[in-house]
């Protein structure tokens, strides 16, 4: 099958066909003769979940605005949409998200699926913003979950992980557009979070640390602030002794720094500031792994220090790792179910026998912090221990036989990591 990699290059899916279909009509009917099906989104995720090893299908010619609700400030979607291509509609609307991922370049529908990023002590990861959506069960009829209905299944489905169905559309809500700025400073001495955490996380609508691990020290703060905030542009010659940068960073120390949104406290809007790359360039490092866990956010300062005890180990196969807070929230599966998170990510350089190697040290090192990794990213946490992690599991379960009940959506990951057959 062509284009069988994912976006990285480092998995290779299994699956024998996949189907780009042109309409809803063809989606329900590819999904109810199908046997096993699963949706393949922009190709983001670093692990099986969304492999298959018989059909996948993917929405990227659904990709269409297809309601602006200016009463009650909601938009609605179809599932292939990008982010990237949502934000340019919203921008010239008036409207906003209230979080944008790093990278403009994902669905909106795998984000959520899989409750991907969040940045900012008052901000929940995207799936946070959605308020209804619609799924394709396996006999190819459309269920819709909604937070008009009084059930509460939707905080359930929200975060679905692909095994409900085929997610054709999303209701976002959505906020007044609003403008920012960005400014970045070099070399917070890690002790600094020791008695100042709050108030460094709190400083601005959403705050990225960024470390190569080489030492005790984060290379770069990246303050994204609304203008409406101040506008004093707040560029401050030092914060908690970190300087202000002389000039752009990427977050990968010695990159160039053309891929990256405009810094330096340069006014412009949200989509082309709370994004760290912009929406046309090579995102990231480009051919790289990504890992992420999220612990509670009062343990966040004791589960940094655990990881600078065995950063010999990470450095010499690290790009860069990012640190942000994410607020709680009451979506069954999300990292951040029922607690204010903070989450440790860590880019990769493409050696996967020497990242697997590594990771079951720094997951012993989260351990007494109760770190749950992130759904779609590359972790080697034992089943037993990460469906421990996730209190709402059973009714999830429940969830799935009752949209899959005879586990067309089902694949090695869910079985895995889910079902626990």
């Amino acid at each position: 099958m062509e284009n069988s990699l994912n976006w990285a290059g480092n998995y290779r899916y299994s699956a024998t066909e996949i189907h780009v279909p042109d309409n809803m009509e063809q989606v329900r009917e590819i999904v109810a003769r199908s046997a096993r099906l699963k949706v393949l989104g922009t190709r983001h995720s670093f692990n099986g979940i969304a492999d298959c090893t018989q059909s996948q299908i993917s929405l990227q010619k659904l990709n269409r605005v297809t309601e602006l609700d200016r009463t009650r400030n909601r938009v609605t979607v179809e599932a292939g949409i990008r982010y990237g291509e949502l934000c340019q509609f919203l921008h010239a609307n008036g409207y906003a998200l209230h979080n944008l991922a790093s990278l403009p370049h994902i669905s909106v529908a795998g984000a959520c699926a899989t409750a991907t990023h969040g940045s900012g002590d008052l901000n929940g990861n995207l799936a946070t913003a959605v308020h209804a959506m619609e799924v394709v069960k396996a006999d190819g009829e459309t269920i819709r979950f909604s937070r008009d209905q009084t059930d509460g299944f939707i905080d359930g489905a929200i975060v679905g992980l692909g095994g409900l169905g085929v997610v054709s559309s999303l209701t976002l809500n959505v906020v007044p557009d609003y403008r920012m700025s960005q400014t970045v400073y070099d070399n917070l001495p890690l002790a600094q979070l020791e008695d100042n955490f709050d108030d460094i996380f709190s400083s601005a609508y959403s705050v990225s640390l960024f470390t190569d691990w080489k030492d005790a020290t984060f290379n770069q703060v990246w303050l994204k602030r609304k203008i409406s905030e101040q506008f004093d542009d707040r560029t401050e010659p030092e914060f908690y002794g970190a300087t202000r940068a002389s000039g752009p960073r990427h977050p990968v120390p010695g990159y160039a720094t053309e891929n990256c949104n405009d810094q330096m406290g340069i006014p412009g809007p949200w989509f082309e500031r709370l994004p760290h790359f912009r929406m046309n360039f090579t995102p990231s490092a480009g051919e790289e792994l990504q890992s992420e866990y999220f612990v509670p956010r009062q343990d966040a300062y004791l589960a940094l220090c655990a990881i600078e005890r065995i950063r010999d180990r990470i450095a010499p196969l690290l790009y860069v790792s990012e640190v942000r807070s994410v607020a709680q929230d009451n979506l069954w599966m999300s990292p951040c179910y029922e607690q204010d998170s903070v989450a440790i990510h860590f880019t990769w350089h493409a050696d996967w026998p020497a990242v697997q190697q590594v990771l079951p040290i720094i997951e012993q090192q989260l351990e007494p912090f109760n770190a749950r990794p992130h759904w779609g990213k590359l972790f080697t946490m034992p089943s037993t221990r990460l469906r421990s992690l996730y209190g709402k599991l059973p009714d999830f379960q429940r969830l799935l036989l009752r949209c899959d009940p005879g586990g067309k959506f089902v694949n090695a990951f869910l079985n895995e990591y889910i079902i626990d057959n």
